[in-house]
């Protein structure tokens, strides 16, 4: 059972003469059409809408649908508004980090089948996990409207914007997040990390000032450096026979990896001093191979978040108003964002009366599939001689590096191990 993911899927495992024939990832995702029903609408429903994609991150589609459309009108938001965004996402990226460190993945290394059982034994971790994961809810409650599926973002800003007083009861608690935030990291690099040292293409957005939530190049370890725009002439999803979620590759290239790990090593001179110090501390800096250790990556970024949120908190000036007035024209926009597992990519096409006529979402998880696969190839050939239950157990920690998000349902993984 793969829990602890969203989805629903099986491994399989073919092995001859001790070595790894194939191992496919078998991935049921049902035809959910967001694309589809997209066209026709208006362009202003699209954060609405794309909300409902992800409910672990759903500011994610959001952050992704509103550059997009504001790309295609030619409007670029700055000042208050645009911090207000990235608080928004600093409240998206504590929430969900720290569910994925501590309830998710942490049980793997620990030995616990869940965080359940890790309760019973450390309950004060567990109850600062909860309160770090609320933080970030209460974040985006009060910036999203909600803090599931938030109603409150929408092109050209927010339909609401909260006063200074309402942010000043966050300071106390982020800085509580930071000290909490910066034991985490060196809590995380005392785990158990398998030698599993892997090549990758490592893609993420860079912008040239901040280490990045919704803007910038995308660029990798191997050379890329291009505009949003240019994003389909580099990648495309493909079929593959045995699932029916869509891969991603890098054309000419193959798979590639997205996500914190990325983010990290393209990205670490854009941390703050306290995250790139406590990183080395941890015993992880550029660069890092091991996926196993992106649980120490999540944790720095986490604490990112919490310096940045602050940050912002501190600086907060109210605007005028609550959004700037975007109107549609006949045009093509694209967006992306750095969902907490790695780029989320949005391309939208409106004509003159602010209808989309076209549109197309890459996920995060989509873009990572082909390399999960490659990495439970290459894991269990390593491993090939363990009992069938303890490979189930480290494939599916192996799996959990990637914090994936499916197909936001209930997730089993059915293994199955076919040796010669």
């Amino acid at each position: 059972m793969l829990a602890r993911i969203e989805g629903e899927g099986g491994l399989d495992i073919s092995v001859k003469n001790g070595k790894v024939e194939d191992v496919k990832l078998n991935i049921f995702e049902p035809p959910r059409f967001f694309e589809a029903f997209l066209r026709g609408r208006k362009f202003s429903e699209a954060p609405d809408i794309t909300a409902r994609i992800c409910g672990i991150c759903p500011v994610t589609y959001q952050e992704a649908s509103v550059h997009a459309m504001e790309y295609a009108a030619g409007v670029h938001i700055e000042g208050p508004l645009r911090e207000l965004r990235r608080l928004l996402v600093c409240g998206e990226w504590i929430e969900s980090h720290y569910l994925h460190i501590y309830l998710l993945h942490a049980p793997d290394f620990l030995g616990y089948q869940d965080a359940i059982q890790i309760a019973k034994d450390h309950p004060d971790v567990v109850a600062t996990a909860l309160k770090l994961k609320k933080l970030g809810n209460d974040i985006l409650r009060l910036l999203g409207g909600r803090e599931i599926h938030p109603i409150n973002p929408r092109v050209g800003g927010f339909y609401k914007v909260p006063t200074p007083k309402q942010l000043e009861p966050f300071k106390e608690r982020l800085k509580w997040a930071i000290e909490e935030g910066e034991k985490a990291i060196l809590w995380t690099g005392t785990l158990p990390f398998p030698d599993f040292e892997q090549d990758y293409e490592f893609v993420c957005m860079r912008h040239p000032n901040e280490y990045p939530f919704s803007e910038g190049r995308v660029i990798s370890n191997r050379g890329l450096d291009i505009e949003l725009s240019e994003f389909e002439n580099n990648f495309q999803e493909i079929h593959v026979q045995h699932s029916t979620s869509l891969h991603s590759i890098r054309k000419g290239h193959g798979n590639y990896h997205v996500g914190p790990l990325a983010r990290f090593n393209l990205c670490f001179d854009q941390l703050t001093p306290r995250c790139r110090d406590l990183a080395k501390k941890a015993g992880i800096e550029p660069v890092c191979s091991n996926p196993f250790k992106s649980i120490i990556a999540r944790a720095v970024e986490a604490l990112y978040a919490s310096e940045e949120a602050l940050r912002v908190i501190e600086n907060y000036q109210m605007p005028d108003e609550p959004f700037i007035e975007v109107f549609p024209k006949d045009a093509t926009g694209y967006g992306a964002s750095e969902a907490p597992r790695g780029i989320c990519y949005h391309r939208y096409s409106v004509d003159g009366n602010g209808l989309i006529t076209s549109a197309r979402i890459m996920p995060p998880t989509a873009q990572n599939q082909g390399t999960i696969e490659s990495d439970l190839k290459n894991f269990v050939q390593k491993n090939i001689d363990l009992p069938d239950d303890k490979l189930l157990w480290q494939c599916e920690q192996a799996v959990r590096n990637y914090d994936p998000c499916i197909s936001c349902s209930c997730h089993f993984l059915k293994l199955k191990i076919d040796r010669e």
